[in-house]
């Protein structure tokens, strides 16, 4: 099956994340609160990213939409895209956003998936290079990548959940900011925690799991090693020739997408396509094959499932999205 990235997915994308980035209630929020004048609503905390249910969607449903509108610039949708970013990233609102994260408390703030994400906001911000949005995004950007030096230098051990507290995933992210020193530290600390890892088992995914802790480690690795990477990930999963470990093969099962933990598996499937398509071409042809089966496997299981429930919908087509680009 052919899954790619069309205009008409595209523009269907774009109108789910424009639908949910404005609309602040139900919202989850991550907040410390220091004292009863700190009880606000989600807009009053955070002037941009008080949609999509909780912060963290909120920003990387703003990076879809950016996104879309570079390269699908014909789109309707494209407008109404400008016009939204026009009015929420100011110079003004991003301001507001850095104070929350000054506040007493913040340090654990959306750690490291929202830090990740925002950073590559900015970055595909920068590149509609065609108006100021990236500029206004980068006091922002450049406090996390500052967080991000700051708690990897103390991060003793890599958390492998497949949840929002996954190093693998937020290390891929983060490596967009152009800084020598952040990227240095990032390559360092995937070599120390990762490049002895041996014949995987692939025990996942966990019930409530977005990420596969396997497949997000092999594509850092991948992003860190270059040329070498064929020998560690011949190692990693040395009988992925043999169809295994077959937990990686195999869609996740989601049964009940009204649930929002349980819901999380059509994000397993989206981001394991995600992983393997972009592993497949460091691949032997024959194991290629394999990466590229399954990605398409994982797609057909979750990718119709993109709306339907908000518990999805105010998220899910950003995976779609990195799975469709691949």
């Amino acid at each position: 099956m052919n899954h790619t990235l069309t205009p008409e997915t595209a523009a269907h994308f774009a109108d789910i994340a424009l639908g949910h980035v404005r609309r602040e209630y139900p919202h989850k929020l991550d907040h410390v609160m220091n004292g009863p004048e700190d009880v606000l609503s989600p807009s009053a905390l955070h002037p941009i990213f008080h949609g999509s249910f909780d912060w963290h969607s909120c920003v990387h449903s703003y990076r879809t939409l950016l996104r879309i509108r570079r390269l699908f610039p014909d789109l309707p949708q494209a407008r109404r895209i400008e016009a939204l970013a026009d009015e929420m990233l100011t110079e003004s609102n991003v301001l507001g956003e850095v104070a929350y994260l000054d506040r007493a408390y913040s340090g654990g703030f959306s750690r490291p998936y929202g830090w990740a994400w925002a950073i590559a906001l900015w970055a595909e911000a920068m590149r509609n290079d065609d108006k100021d949005w990236g500029a206004n995004l980068h006091p922002l950007a450049a406090r996390l990548a500052d967080l991000f030096k700051w708690y990897l230098s103390r991060l003793t051990y890599p958390i492998r959940v497949g949840t929002h507290f996954n190093s693998a995933f937020a290390l891929i992210l983060a490596l967009e900011w152009p800084d020598e020193e952040l990227q240095a530290l990032i390559g360092q600390k995937a070599r120390d925690w990762f490049a002895n890892d041996r014949d995987c088992q692939a025990w996942e995914p966990g019930g409530d799991e977005f990420l596969s802790s396997a497949l997000t480690e092999a594509l850092l690795m991948k992003r860190v090693l270059g040329d070498d990477f064929g020998v560690w990930f011949g190692s990693f999963l040395p009988r992925l020739s043999e169809g295994e470990p077959a937990s990686l093969l195999t869609p996740c099962h989601v049964s009940d997408r009204s649930d929002g933990k349980i819901a999380h598996l059509d994000g397993c499937n989206l981001s394991r396509a995600w992983c393997w398509r972009q592993i497949a071409d460091a691949l032997p042809a024959k194991t290629a094959a394999i990466a590229r089966d399954a990605a398409d496997r994982h797609l057909a299981a979750s990718l119709p499932h993109v709306e339907g429930d908000y518990m999805g919908e105010h998220w899910l087509a950003t995976f779609a999205l990195l799975a469709l680009e691949s």
